[in-house]
């Protein structure tokens, strides 16, 4: 029975540190802001990936057609194939370009036209 007492106390204790918890939150603060969804982040990543394939496409002297975007976090993963050397080097930096890339992956390969 000596337990008892020991658990009210616990008790009790507990509902005092809740209160002190609930009593340090200002009502005058400034909502957090709340992290985004999945859908959310996928939405932003999806867009991202859109604007540096559009960016790619209005390049002069770029083939995009087997060039292919992904992006996550502001990180863009380049994949695919170029005819030539200097095409990689402009995919990149044309995707470094983009308004919200922060890091530019580059995995494109040379494939002249034809094979």
């Amino acid at each position: 029975m000596k337990a008892f007492p020991a658990i009210k106390m616990i008790g009790g204790a507990l509902i005092v540190l809740a209160s002190l918890n609930a009593y340090a939150q200002s009502s005058d603060a400034a909502p957090a802001a709340a992290a985004p969804t999945a859908k959310q982040t996928k939405a932003t990543d999806r867009a991202l990936g859109r604007k540096v394939r559009s960016a790619l496409s209005k390049t002069k002297g770029l083939s995009v057609s087997n060039i292919t975007v992904r992006a996550r976090g502001g990180a863009v993963t380049l994949a695919g194939s170029v005819p030539e050397q200097p095409q990689v080097d402009l995919a990149t930096q044309t995707a470094q370009g983009v308004a919200g890339v922060t890091s530019v992956k580059n995995a494109l390969t040379i494939r002249p036209v034809g094979q």
